[in-house]
């Protein structure tokens, strides 16, 4: 293995730790360290996991313990595409007053909760149709504040959560956008649910 001959682990830490990269792929660490082969680049990267320099995620996908990612950003990589939505988009936008215990997030793909780390990730299958409004904050793919309640109330209306409408604080929430974009929703439920919220 002619990196780790030629390289040292502390320098190939030196390096990802000036990189400044909080998650790291086989392909990332290939570029850090000018690496031909991908069979080297995954030596290395259980070597670090071994030595917990890095945290692994997912299949060649590994979380840096020198520059840790926060919990949206890990719910951002581990299961793509994917988004921050419903109670977690909620609460940041302070919409939701209650700390929700999962990092929540919606997925054209199938629903899926996974624990990393002793946290919780749940993914909530939406439609490819509904997937779109969301926008990148820092390193997070995270709802609008708009489609985060649209969201909560599309799912909701399909009988897969329960939330206290009227706990929520929708000063955040720009109207005129969020009517707008519930326009183009066309299933009864839904629109049943919003008209007895009354936003």
């Amino acid at each position: 293995m002619q990196v780790l001959r030629t390289m040292r682990i502390v320098d190939i830490i030196k390096i990802i730790k000036k990189s400044g990269v909080k998650i790291v792929s086989l392909s990332d660490l290939r570029k850090l360290l000018d690496i031909e082969k991908d069979n080297t680049s995954y030596k290395i990267a259980e070597k670090l996991v071994a030595e917990k320099f890095l945290l692994r995620l997912k299949k060649g996908v590994y979380l840096s313990a020198f520059n840790p990612p926060d919990s949206f950003e890990i719910a951002n990589a581990i299961y793509t595409p994917s988004y921050i939505s419903l109670e977690s988009a909620l609460n940041y936008y302070g919409i939701l007053p209650q700390f929700p215990y999962s990092v929540t997030s919606v997925s054209p793909k199938k629903s899926k909760k996974l624990l990393i780390d002793e946290k919780e990730f749940e993914y909530v299958q939406i439609s490819h149709k509904l997937y779109w409004d969301f926008r990148r904050e820092g390193q997070t793919i995270i709802a609008s504040p708009e489609k985060a309640l649209l969201d909560m109330i599309y799912i909701v209306s399909k009988g897969l959560r329960r939330i206290e409408f009227k706990d929520l604080d929708y000063s955040p929430i720009n109207k005129r956008d969020f009517h707008k974009m519930c326009q183009r929703i066309d299933y009864r439920p839904f629109l049943d649910k919003l008209k007895e919220i009354g936003i």
